[in-house]
């Protein structure tokens, strides 16, 4: 959207029968929640009165933008959300976080999509004290999962908490597991990818490994199992990670050309078809609201004791459901690793 205002448009005679919302989204290329809540602020004048979502235009109106609108502020406010607690002491919590979940208050036209229902929320209401080194938009938060990510999170208590564990995870001392399924069979059962990790200069949502002054990133997998299914050949991998980059493990998988599962914004797809003479009930569909990812094991060095933490996360419900589905009728060329197993602080 441009930054000069007033934004002037003349509408034309084609333009007759358009709502007056549905123009503006593709004059100012925005979404339509924002172009709404631009006619809600009274930001859009049709003819010098202030325009409805719904009027339906003539042809040759005058439509004068007067300005951006205006973001709800971000909060971080206590919700009374339920947490699976995997572990707790004084210093530091670990969470088994769902998948659906933001971390902290971000993207969002409204209030309630900005600032309720995260990770962020809950934990200050489960808990009397989180440290501050973060921010008051993120108390207690250390590193973060995207949020159609399910798995382990760490949470610090207080401030010194915090400090020491960043330092952990600054010197690559924090061992990470997560459990993928992507799409296709990678060329060898285990590989390094080493690919720097930068954004999308042209769609800002996504990273990337081909842009350049990106940061460096490296993620270890290893294929648990080969399944050729009526749905198309997936592989089940673990993947380690040194470093903990956005998106790290999903741009990494899509450079491979391997998209995790369900994880359209890089290139895999919303709904898969069965093939034909592949599946009695052939032309079937299969999809997954979420992301195929979860974070499964995590170790580190408890900042004030320094015993050994190390916890595992079994994949949620939906998951072994999904894969469930697409192993029946499915061929395995791979002995199956258990992905993840009981709970159990050691």
């Amino acid at each position: 959207m441009a930054d000069a205002f007033p934004i002037l448009i003349s509408t034309v005679p084609d333009d007759a029968g358009k709502r007056v919302d549905q123009l503006l989204v593709a004059h100012l290329d925005i979404s339509r929640a924002r172009v709404q809540q631009l006619i809600s602020e009274q930001k859009v004048l049709v003819n010098d009165a202030p325009a409805k979502a719904s009027l339906k235009l003539r042809g040759n109106e005058r439509i004068t933008v007067l300005g951006s609108a205006e973001r709800p502020p971000l909060r971080a406010m206590a919700e009374e959300i339920p947490l699976d607690i995997v572990y707790e002491d004084d210093d530091l919590a670990i969470i088994n976080k769902a998948a659906g979940m933001m971390v902290h208050a971000g993207a969002g036209a409204t209030e309630d999509q900005r600032n309720r229902g995260t990770l962020v929320n809950a934990l200050l209401h489960h808990f009397s004290t989180l440290s501050a080194v973060g921010g008051e938009m993120r108390p207690g938060i250390v590193h973060r999962l995207d949020k159609e990510t399910s798995g382990l999170i760490v949470v610090a208590k207080n401030d010194e908490a915090h400090r020491k564990l960043a330092e952990q995870f600054a010197r690559r001392e924090v061992k990470k597991t997560y459990i993928a399924l992507v799409h296709g069979w990678p060329k060898k059962d285990h590989g390094t990818i080493s690919a720097s990790i930068s954004r999308d200069r042209i769609r800002r949502i996504r990273m990337t490994t081909r842009g350049t002054g990106g940061r460096d990133a490296v993620s270890h997998y290893t294929v648990l199992r080969r399944l050729d299914t009526p749905f198309g050949k997936f592989a089940l991998v673990e993947v380690k990670i040194d470093t903990g980059r956005t998106h790290q493990i999903r741009v990494h998988m899509a450079s491979l050309g391997h998209a995790v599962v369900g994880d359209a914004l890089y290139g895999a797809p919303r709904e898969m078809r069965a093939r034909r003479g592949r599946a009695t009930d052939e032309g079937s569909a299969l999809s997954l609201p979420r992301n195929f990812l979860h974070a499964a094991q995590l170790e580190l060095t408890h900042p004030r004791t320094g015993k050994q933490i190390a916890l595992q996360s079994p994949l949620p419900a939906e998951l072994q459901a999904f894969l469930a589905t697409i192993e029946n009728d499915a061929a395995s060329s791979v002995a199956p690793k258990s992905p993840g197993g009981g709970l159990s602080p050691s």
